[in-house]
């Protein structure tokens, strides 16, 4: 299995999907690198040469932030928006969506299972 950036990638898949499985890289910039590293994008993981692993790894050194790097810049900046209090920050402190979305339905992936709340009693009279 190859692993590059410190991360296996499947080898039964082609390059430009495997790549995929790094943090930080989509499709778009899988196939940069490729196109960079000269490599054929329908060639399969496991077909890859040492020397082609070697040039994908180097692109990825010198041109971008990819897996722990890239985690630890993201909570960074999450961190600084929490401690600078903003309104971002906020909806980050208390699990709600930070992208205007609306919550009065939906936003269950962020907000979590449903806590049910008593209603108000009827009233006699």
């Amino acid at each position: 299995m190859p692993r590059i950036a410190g991360v296996d990638i499947p080898e039964n898949k082609k390059v430009r999907y495997s790549l995929r499985y790094i943090y930080g890289i989509g499709p778009k910039i899988a196939d940069d690198i490729l196109e960079d590293s000269k490599i054929d994008p329908d060639t399969k993981a496991r077909d890859l040469t040492d020397d082609e692993v070697g040039r994908i790894a180097l692109y990825l050194d010198s041109n971008l932030i990819v897996e722990g790097s890239l985690r630890r810049q993201v909570k960074q900046n999450i961190q600084r928006l929490r401690d600078i209090r903003s309104y971002r920050g906020e909806r980050h402190r208390k699990g709600l969506p930070t992208r205007g979305q609306r919550t009065r339905c939906n936003a269950r992936t962020r907000k979590g299972r449903k806590k049910t709340v008593a209603g108000k009693k009827g009233v006699k009279g």
